[in-house]
């Protein structure tokens, strides 16, 4: 449950629940299974579980102790809106986003029915961030439940990309990362789809990132799309100034 991140677009990550199960193709090669069943092997007791949903309640204060601001990755290792973690623990989680005010925080979900549902009983400061995945066309009704959600940013993640998708709803939308699979049994992405969704993108002034092409190892591919990379993203809020003094202490 690292204070360091590969990721691209985040810096750190933080596992309040670890453990998943999948929902829909892009879960197929989910790589957060694959690493949960070696730190199973390997004796870690976080994976004591394997990859069976798992509540971590000593880890919901992490975040209070990271004085440097950062942008977090929640669950990277499962996904918080899954059916077997309850609504009190899902609310004790955005408590403690709401007192790290000097973060921003990263969530995503392929469960968007419940996040929808339970949207009206969270409290949504402006540094947590929302975001729903959508493999494909298939999943575009995912960004139609995430509109309804009041978070200060809305993004959508396009990774794994299975699948042309011809017409991405973006009005209300605030950030798109596309990305291919990686792992042993990839599935390639064709750059058509991607040069679509960029497009897109720019005739909507949304800002695009461009996550990876995929391969046998996230990096194989690299990341640059017609000669330079994307990175585009959503400003950080501004620290307040007793926030600024906080951090000085």
């Amino acid at each position: 449950m690292g204070d360091k991140s590969s990721i691209e677009w985040t810096d750190a990550t933080w596992n309040p629940v670890t453990g998943c199960t999948k929902v829909s193709p892009g879960c197929k090669h989910c790589y957060a299974e694959r690493l949960a069943r070696r730190l199973h092997a390997m004796g870690n007791p976080r994976y004591r579980n394997s990859f069976q949903t798992t509540l971590h309640s000593d880890q919901i204060d992490l975040p209070l102790k990271w004085r440097q601001p950062r942008r977090i990755f929640v669950n990277s290792m499962s996904d918080l809106f899954h059916d077997d973690v309850p609504d009190a623990f899902i609310e004790r989680v955005f408590a403690t986003m709401g007192r790290a005010s000097w973060h921003v925080f990263q969530i995503l979900t392929k469960r968007a029915e419940r996040l929808a549902e339970m949207a009206t009983q969270l409290q949504w400061p402006g540094n947590v961030w929302q975001g729903v995945s959508t493999e494909s066309q298939e999943y575009v009704y995912r960004i139609q439940l995430l509109r309804q959600v009041p978070a200060a940013v809305r993004f959508v993640s396009v990774e794994p990309m299975l699948g042309r998708i011809k017409r991405l709803p973006l009005r209300g939308i605030h950030w798109v990362i596309v990305g291919g699979e990686s792992g042993p049994n990839f599935r390639r992405i064709d750059p058509d789809w991607v040069r679509e969704i960029r497009d897109q993108c720019l005739a909507a002034k949304v800002p695009f990132f461009f996550k990876q092409w995929g391969g046998f190892r996230p990096k194989s591919g690299g990341r640059k799309l017609e000669g330079r990379t994307w990175d585009e993203s959503p400003p950080a809020p501004p620290l307040g100034a007793a926030e600024i003094r906080e951090h000085r202490v």
